[in-house]
């Protein structure tokens, strides 16, 4: 298996996963953030599949997670709606943050050793994408771990890149 196919069996299991979440949520906004994640992760399955293939990347418009989590925040504090959730499912959001822990590293360390500087760019950017899901992912944690006390001081400052996400400072 070369680093493509491996990036693309991480991708696929990735969005696998975020799918399987979202379906074992009620709570919409939840929902709304891991389909969108499990979006994000077929994208770059897409990008690694063609690199594999040598054929010409994708066009693809970048979505701001950031942004979309930002709104979907937003409505749960405007409703005040906080839910309950059991030790198991915090679990499983630990699990994902840790997988796209792995997977920032991963793509770190081959775009090093990528000569190419274009996929080495490309690496890089999928990387980046991967740290982004990580801060999203430390706020779902902390909104599911805490959500009535998340609910009433989350701070929605600017969330976009090099400023802060939920009281995080990004780059």
């Amino acid at each position: 298996m070369n680093v493509y196919e491996y990036a693309m069996k991480v991708e696929k299991d990735g969005e696998k996963y975020y799918r399987d979440l979202a379906s074992k949520t009620d709570d919409v906004g939840l929902k709304s953030i891991l389909t969108m994640l499990a979006e994000e992760e077929v994208k770059h399955y897409i990008v690694f599949d063609k690199m594999n293939k040598k054929e010409a990347m994708p066009t693809q418009a970048s979505v701001d997670v950031f942004k979309s989590a930002k709104t979907i925040f937003e409505k749960l504090r405007e409703e005040n709606k906080a839910c309950t959730f059991s030790d198991d499912q915090i679990d499983f959001y630990k699990s994902a943050l840790r997988s796209e822990e792995n997977s920032y590293k991963f793509y770190v360390e081959k775009a090093s050793m990528l000569e190419d500087e274009e996929q080495k760019a490309i690496f890089m950017r999928i990387a980046e994408e991967e740290r982004q899901h990580m801060v999203l992912l430390e706020n779902l944690i902390e909104y599911i771990s805490f959500p009535q006390r998340w609910l009433e001081n989350a701070e929605f400052n600017q969330m976009d890149g090099g400023k802060t996400i939920f009281g995080q400072t990004i780059h």
